[in-house]
């Protein structure tokens, strides 16, 4: 269905549709407004968390045409700043690491990306499996090679780089638990130390990046190169090149945040909420 309805229509119709449904889940309206709140620092309106919902549901909409996009389509409806922090460390040989938020529109620009640089992503489970396998033969349809996220998974990363890829890694949410404690919009919780382990390790580059929605369009943002040179021992390192990432993260998110689709618990007071 998605393939058949052009812009304006098909996102409008998927906006609606996802606006209705957050409607008719309270829970997760309750999650987003709690995120928007600790981004804006100000309770959101129902305007504001109904547009988050809209936003997830353009997210969706785009994710079943991207297959059979065109690389001149996705190339069409991109602008991006930063993207020479990319080239200029794949020019020195080097792997890229790329942190990113679950913000805008991150499979549309790693459908771009792969049109222009080998693409590595780690992707996480997800339910049920058939969406997680249609996720994965998507992506590799687009040319992006796929590693699952396990146990295997850093292997598989530094694999990538060592080949020179460009290594998609959503960072905003500690899925697996054991993550390092940050600072995030204030508040105190867990980010995966996978980025900045793979970053000291292997020598590649560490950058904060994400796709937003801009009208019709979409803007690729690559900031420089944290700063991941080795100070303390491992773990001090990585403790504070993931606060870094942390910080990097929460300034692009900060840019739209009603884009920032995360609906799951992202700090321990999301789990016990005060009464």
């Amino acid at each position: 269905m998605a393939q058949g309805l052009p812009s304006p229509v098909g996102p409008a119709l998927a906006a609606g549709a996802a606006v209705v449904a957050g409607r008719l889940g309270p829970r997760r309206r309750e999650m987003i407004a709690r995120h928007l709140g600790r981004i804006r620092g100000v309770p959101p309106s129902t305007r504001d968390v109904d547009r988050a919902f809209a936003s997830y549901g353009r997210y969706w909409w785009e994710a079943f045409r991207i297959p059979n996009l065109p690389p001149a389509d996705l190339e069409a409806a991109m602008c991006y700043e930063g993207i020479g922090n990319i080239e200029e460390a794949r020019a020195k040989g080097r792997g890229v690491l790329l942190a990113m938020p679950h913000l805008g529109a991150w499979d549309w620009g790693g459908a771009w990306l792969a049109s222009c640089f080998p693409v590595t992503v780690v992707a996480e489970a997800v339910e049920p499996a058939e969406l997680a396998a249609w996720f994965a033969a998507w992506r590799r349809r687009v040319g992006m090679s796929v590693v699952p996220l396990d146990a295997h998974a850093g292997t598989g990363v530094a694999a990538a780089l060592k080949r020179g890829a460009v290594v998609g890694l959503l960072c905003d949410r500690d899925v697996v638990g054991d993550g390092i404690e940050v600072t995030f919009f204030g508040e105190r919780t867990t980010l995966p130390a996978g980025p900045a382990t793979l970053a000291v390790r292997t020598g590649a580059p560490l950058m904060a990046c994400c796709v937003i929605h801009e009208g019709d369009h979409h803007r690729g943002i690559v900031l420089p190169p944290l700063d991941t040179s080795r100070r303390d021992g491992l773990r001090a390192d990585v403790a504070r090149i993931t606060q870094d990432m942390a910080d990097a993260l929460a300034g692009l998110i900060r840019r739209v945040p009603e884009q920032w689709h995360v609906f799951q618990p992202n700090w321990p007071s999301d789990r016990h909420p005060s009464v």
